[in-house]
């Protein structure tokens, strides 16, 4: 019985200290906000690049399409050249929509 009145009164000392230090010390290292609003930056940069370049890659793919002068493999580059822009930029919009759902959660 002793042993157990030890390790309650252990256990309690231990989520005392543990609740303590986290009001304490709940601020962020700076490396890590750093670091955060860097990826954030990173990710800003990487959304506005990727329209400009799926709308390239979208007109070069119809461009292609127009002017294949009946090559069926010109035709069929543009039309796989389209689609797999699409989808990239698709995928794109995508993660930053997961990505701000899940820091919208933490949050």
């Amino acid at each position: 019985m002793k042993k157990f009145y030890l390790f309650l009164f252990c256990f309690l000392v231990f989520c005392f200290i543990v609740s303590f230090a986290c009001l304490s010390f709940a601020a962020e290292p700076k490396i890590v906000s750093k670091l955060q609003s860097g990826f954030e930056d990173i990710e800003g940069w990487i959304l506005k690049l990727a329209t400009p370049a799926a709308a390239v890659a979208v007109g070069t793919g119809v461009f292609m399409r127009k002017f294949s002068f009946g090559d069926e493999d010109r035709i069929r580059l543009g039309k796989k050249l389209i689609r797999n822009s699409l989808f990239s930029y698709g995928f794109l919009i995508a993660i930053d929509l997961i990505l701000s759902a899940i820091k919208s959660l933490i949050s």
